[in-house]
């Protein structure tokens, strides 16, 4: 005679219809049970609070772990596939959404850790199990949220703005390498054309470092400096070019205008006449290394020099001066939002009063003019 084997879930049922007071007859017919002797076991273990005794095999009614030394634990067996884990146990398998619902459904009658048991299963392990269960959807959720975002933005938004706004709107603190991700796999990064740096070409001439800080001078007319600065005081942006004689450090020439390209600075050394061979020192900057002002410096016989590229201070003296122009007019004054006669009056009367009135130490406390009459 074949003895029938009962599941741990018709043994559960079993005790529950017992305990709401169900006949023997009638949990006999909804089970399947064959002999009423069966259910008096089965509530003798409940009561004993043998609970360890519902997941033993047929004939194997042994003290749990003690026993033949065949005692059965179950066995974790790995994954076919990688959803779905199976555990066996008695020579049956449960995956683990069917033991997330098991639990859930017996979890207020019987305690946690016997029901694992009876599988063995840990807790922790379970518990893994549960928390990756509600990860697609909570995955989902997200997604769509990100896909609404970027749909209603436009595409706008790269995945960084995409990240701060889900964070903002949803209250979602997401990492923002897994929005670039989803963003990326679906398509829906920002769409809007890349800023392009401006290509101004290759420099056509640029000069070694013939003055090599060297800011003394015996004669004017000598050894020159020049250079760019921004006037960005108003509604409108303005551009000083000025070029400045190291021998007493005066102004010389200097051209105000809201363009800075190569005909700015070509006005401003069209307002000299140099000696032979005097030395013009400048940056690197992309008018200086131009054709025009490379031409336009061969026909006056200027020996050019430039500055090293990132080093401002090999062009220390107009540096220092387009410094304390600004301070000492807007920066001191607090002026701002002028009009662009208004800065262009500022600067012409500051460079009057920097070359005939304020003095400079190394000038012997002259200004640059009295210096250069003095000298003369």
């Amino acid at each position: 005679m074949v003895k029938k084997a009962y599941s741990l879930e018709t043994k559960l049922a079993c005790i529950e219809m017992e305990k709401a007071g169900k006949s023997n007859k009638i949990i006999m017919e909804t089970l399947g049970i064959k002999n009423d002797s069966q259910i008096y076991t089965w509530m003798r273990w409940y009561e004993n609070d043998e609970l360890h005794r519902f997941h033993q095999p047929l004939g194997k009614q042994y003290t749990y772990g003690k026993g033949n030394g065949t005692a059965i634990r179950s066995r974790t067996v790995a994954p076919t596939s990688g959803t779905t884990k199976k555990v066996s146990q008695l020579g049956k398998t449960i995956d683990k959404v069917s033991l997330i619902k098991l639990v859930e459904k017996y979890k207020k009658t019987y305690p946690i850790s016997a029901i694992l048991d009876c599988f063995g299963v840990k807790r922790s392990t379970f518990y893994r199990w549960k928390k990756d269960s509600k990860k697609p959807e909570k995955i989902d959720e997200m997604v769509e949220k990100i896909e609404q975002l970027c749909m209603q933005n436009q595409f706008i938004y790269g995945y960084r703005s995409i990240t701060r706004l889900l964070k903002k709107i949803h209250s979602l603190v997401v990492n923002r390498k897994k929005v670039y991700r989803i963003m990326k796999e679906n398509g829906w990064l920002c769409r809007t054309r890349p800023k392009k740096a401006p290509n101004l070409g290759k420099p056509y001439h640029i000069t070694d470092n013939k003055l090599d800080r060297d800011f003394q001078a015996d004669k004017p007319m000598e050894k020159l400096v020049t250079d760019i600065t921004y006037l960005y005081f108003g509604k409108c942006k303005l551009y000083l070019s000025s070029i400045m004689d190291l021998y007493n450090r005066e102004i010389v020439a200097y051209t105000i205008s809201d363009c800075q390209d190569t005909d700015f600075v070509l006005d401003t050394l069209h307002q000299l006449e140099f000696p032979q061979g005097a030395i013009l020192h400048s940056d690197q900057g992309s008018v200086y290394t131009s054709k025009a002002y490379y031409q336009a410096c061969v026909e006056k016989g200027i020996t050019r020099s430039m500055s090293r590229k990132g080093t401002p201070a090999d062009n220390a003296c107009i540096e220092w001066f387009h410094s304390i122009l600004k301070s000492e007019t807007f920066y001191l004054h607090n002026w701002r939002n002028l009009t662009k006669d208004s800065i262009t009056d500022i600067v012409k009367n500051y460079i009057i009063f920097y070359n005939e009135t304020r003095i400079q130490q190394r000038l012997n406390d002259q200004s640059p003019v009295e210096y250069r009459k003095l000298a003369s």
